[in-house]
C-alpha cells in the first residue's frame, strides 16, 4: 500500500473535526511536516480561523516519531485533548494503519496527592500532621471544598485540578497537592502505586503525542531533571506568551511569611543551635523588609545582603541538620521532613542567587496590599536559556495568531534567542519564519479607528474625554462591547462611570469568574464586558455580541516596573533601541491579541478603536499598526460611529 499523502490525511481529519479545509491550513502542515522531516525550526503565524492545531497535528502524527505539544492556556490543552486528538486519530487510523496515542502531563502540584489526602498534612505550628477534614469546619467553604475533593478523589481518573468541576479554592487545592520537591517519591510512598502524576508520567511514556503546558516544558529547559519524556519533535502552540512563562518559572521571591513558615517546618526537626540561627535569620530577614520600598535594587543594600547571608547560611546548616535528627514525637517524620526540606532549600536557593549578584539577574522589591513586602529575581533575559535549551537535539516549531511583529518575525525571534532569520553561523540555530495568513477579509469584516483628537494619556489622572468617547461609541453600536484596559484601576473606573451614563449592563472582571462573565457577555448583544490584559487572551466570543473591541491605551509596561525597564536598560546599553526592543514589542503583542478578540469567524464585522491618539501621531505608530490584523484604518470619529450604528442595525434585523 502506497503512503498517504499529506493533503489526503489532512482532508480525513478536518473531515472528522467538521472543519472546513483552508489553504493556509494546507500550506501551515506542508511547512510543519518539512521542517520535521529536516530536523530544522520553523516559526509559523497563522492567524484565527485557519485551524492551526491539525496544520501541526496531522503532519506531526503522520511523521511517527514522539512529539511534545506545549500550549498556555488551559482552554487550548482541553481542546486538544477532548477534541481534537481523539477525532484526528480516529480519522488518520486507516489511512496510516497505526493508532498514535495521546495522554496529557502537567507538574506535579496539578495532581491530587492521595498521601495527603489520607495522611494529612504536615502541620507548621504543632507536632505531626493534622486532618484538614477535621480541621476545617464542614460549614465553611474550606470544609465543603475539602469533603468535595475526597468524595471526588473516589472517581477520578486522573486526579488532575482541571477535571474537577465546578473548581475549589487555591487554599483547598493546598491541602491535597504537593510540589515536586514535598512529594516523598513513588518509592517511598505508601500510595504510589496509586499515585495519579504517576500514572500520568506513564501514560506520557508511553504515548505518541504529549499535550502539556508551557510552564512545565521551562521547568523541564531549567531545572536539568527532565520532566517530559525523550522527544523528537517539540511544538509550541501560543508561542507569544513562552517567555513570559519561562521568566515566571525561573524568578525567585522571598517573603518574611514564606521565611517563617519554614522556620516552623524545620524547628521539630533539627538541633536547637539550627533551628534558632534560621530563626533569628528570620527576624533580621523580617526587619529589613518592614523598610523596604518597592522598585529595583541595582546593587544590593547593604542590609538586606547581610540578612539574605544570615538566610543562606542558617538554612544550609538546617539542610545538613535535617539527616540527622529523629524527633520521635513527629508523625510519619518522611512527609513532614520533605515538607520542611523543600521549605528550607527554597529559601537557601534565592537567598544564595540574590547574594552571589549575577549580572543577568534583576532584583527588587515588590509590596503587595495583602501580603506584604516581597524581594524578588528573574533573568534579565530568557533568550539565552532558550536557545541553548530549545533548539539543541530536536526541531522546533512555534506558533500563534501573532509572531509577526511590524512586519516580520526577527523581534520574536530574538526574544526566544534566535538571530535574525537567514544568519549563518555553526553555533546558530537556523529557522524560517512562515506567514499563512488568515481565512478571514480583514479590510472588509473590521476597521481600526483611532481616536488621534483625544489627549495624550498621562500616567495617573482621569481621562474625562476618553470616557466621553467611550461613551459614545458603546451608545452607538448598541452595547456589544469588549473594552480592554491598561490597568484594572482604569477598567473600575470606566464600568463605574458608564454603569451612571447608559443603559446597558456593564460586567466587570473580578465580580464573577471569568468563564461566567463569558458566558453572560455572549448570551445578551446589549451587554458590555470590561477587564485587564488577562482578558485579552481569553475571550473567544464570535458573532453579534462583540462588534467594538475598545483599548483605552498602548499598553506599555509600566515605566516603574523593574524587569522591563531594566530589559530596555540592558538592550540600550549593548548600542540598540530599548523602547522598540521591549517596550513597543510587549505593547504589539498585546494589542495584537486584543484586536484578534474582534474577528473570529467569517460573518463576524466591527470595530476596534484605541483611544490613545499616539497609535496615530507618534513614531512608532506604524510599527504598531503594521502588528494589527489588516483592518480599513480610520481616524474620523463620526464614521466610526456610523459604522457601528450600521452594524449594529444590521445585527437587529438579522435577531428579528
Amino acid at each position: 500500500m502506497t503512503k498517504p499523502s499529506l493533503p489526503e490525511l489532512l482532508h480525513a481529519a478536518v473531515t472528522a473535526v467538521g472543519g472546513t479545509e483552508r489553504p493556509g491550513q494546507a500550506a501551515m502542515a506542508e511547512a510543519v511536516a518539512e521542517a520535521v522531516d529536516d530536523n530544522a525550526h520553523l516559526l509559523v503565524q497563522a492567524g484565527t480561523g485557519t485551524g492551526k492545531s491539525l496544520g501541526y497535528l496531522v503532519p506531526a502524527l503522520a511523521h511517527g516519531e514522539r512529539v511534545v505539544v506545549a500550549t498556555a492556556t488551559l482552554a487550548l490543552q482541553r481542546q486538544l485533548v477532548e477534541r481534537d486528538l481523539p477525532r484526528t486519530v480516529d480519522a488518520l487510523h486507516p489511512l496510516l494503519r497505526r493508532r498514535p496515542q495521546f495522554a496529557m502531563l502537567k507538574g506535579r502540584s496539578n495532581y491530587l496527592c492521595l498521601h495527603r489526602l489520607h495522611e494529612g498534612v504536615p502541620q507548621d505550628e504543632e507536632e505531626g500532621l493534622f486532618d484538614q477534614f477535621e480541621a476545617a469546619a464542614p460549614s465553611s467553604k474550606l470544609g465543603q471544598d475539602l469533603l468535595r475533593l475526597r468524595d471526588w478523589s473516589d472517581e477520578t481518573e486522573t486526579g488532575d485540578r482541571d477535571d474537577l468541576t465546578p473548581g475549589v479554592s487555591d487554599r483547598a487545592w493546598a491541602q491535597v497537592s504537593v510540589s515536586s520537591r514535598e512529594c516523598l517519591g513513588a518509592s517511598k510512598c505508601a500510595y504510589g502505586a496509586e499515585c495519579f502524576a504517576e500514572q500520568a508520567r506513564e501514560r506520557a511514556k508511553l504515548a505518541d503525542v504529549v499535550v502539556t503546558n508551557h510552564a512545565l516544558l521551562a521547568i523541564d529547559a531549567i531545572e536539568g531533571a527532565p520532566v517530559l519524556p525523550q522527544h523528537e519533535v517539540l511544538i509550541v502552540d501560543e508561542a507569544h506568551e513562552l517567555v513570559s512563562r519561562v521568566t515566571g518559572v525561573a524568578t525567585g521571591e522571598l517573603t518574611p511569611g514564606q521565611v517563617n513558615r519554614a522556620v516552623r517546618r524545620a524547628a521539630k526537626l533539627v538541633n536547637e543551635k539550627a533551628a534558632d540561627a534560621l530563626q533569628s535569620a528570620s527576624e533580621g530577614f523580617e526587619r529589613v523588609m518592614e523598610l523596604a520600598l518597592p522598585g529595583r535594587l541595582e546593587e544590593v543594600p547593604e542590609d538586606l545582603g547581610y540578612a539574605l547571608l544570615a538566610l543562606r547560611d542558617a538554612a544550609r546548616t538546617v539542610i545538613s541538620a535535617l539527616g540527622t535528627t529523629r524527633d520521635k514525637s513527629v508523625q510519619d517524620e518522611d512527609a513532614v521532613r520533605k515538607q520542611a526540606l523543600a521549605s528550607v532549600e527554597t529559601i537557601h536557593g534565592v537567598a544564595e542567587r540574590i547574594t552571589q549578584g549575577s549580572e543577568y539577574d534583576v532584583v527588587w522589591y515588590e509590596r503587595h496590599d495583602r501580603f506584604g513586602a516581597s524581594v524578588r529575581v528573574a533573568p534579565l533575559s530568557v533568550s539565552g536559556l532558550l536557545r541553548e535549551k530549545l533548539f539543541a537535539e530536536r526541531s522546533v516549531v512555534l506558533t500563534s495568531a501573532t509572531l509577526k511583529l511590524g512586519g516580520d518575525f526577527n523581534g520574536v525571534g530574538a526574544s526566544l534567542g534566535l538571530a535574525p532569520e537567514g544568519t549563518a553561523g555553526d553555533d546558530i540555530p537556523q529557522w524560517k519564519g512562515l506567514d499563512v495568513g488568515s481565512p478571514f477579509d480583514y479590510p472588509k469584516q473590521g476597521i481600526l479607528y483611532v481616536a488621534r483628537h483625544l489627549a495624550t494619556p498621562g500616567r495617573e489622572g482621569s481621562r474625562t474625554d476618553m470616557l466621553d468617547e467611550l461613551a459614545e461609541l458603546v451608545e452607538s453600536a448598541g452595547g456589544r462591547t469588549l473594552g480592554l484596559f491598561s490597568s484594572m484601576r482604569a477598567a473600575q473606573a470606566a464600568a463605574e462611570e458608564l454603569r451612571g451614563r447608559l443603559d446597558k449592563p456593564i460586567l466587570l472582571q473580578g465580580e464573577e469568574t471569568l468563564g461566567e462573565l463569558i458566558k453572560n457577555f455572549a448570551a445578551d448583544p446589549e451587554t458590555c464586558l470590561f477587564g485587564t490584559l488577562s482578558l485579552w487572551q481569553g475571550v473567544d466570543v464570535p458573532g453579534a455580541s462583540c462588534q467594538l473591541v475598545v483599548m483605552d491605551r498602548i499598553p506599555f509596561p509600566r515605566p516603574d516596573d523593574p524587569l522591563m525597564s531594566a530589559r530596555q536598560k540592558a538592550v540600550e546599553e549593548a548600542g540598540g533601541n530599548g523602547f522598540m526592543a521591549v517596550a513597543a514589542t510587549h505593547a504589539a503583542l498585546l494589542m495584537a491579541q486584543g484586536a484578534g478578540r474582534l474577528v473570529r469567524a467569517t460573518g463576524d464585522k466591527g470595530v476596534v478603536a484605541v483611544l490613545d491618539p499616539r497609535l496615530a501621531n507618534a513614531r512608532y505608530g506604524s510599527y504598531l499598526r503594521a502588528s494589527l490584523p489588516d483592518f480599513w484604518y480610520t481616524t474620523d470619529r463620526n464614521q466610526a460611529r456610523r459604522s457601528l450604528a450600521a452594524i449594529d442595525a444590521a445585527a437587529k434585523a438579522d435577531d428579528q
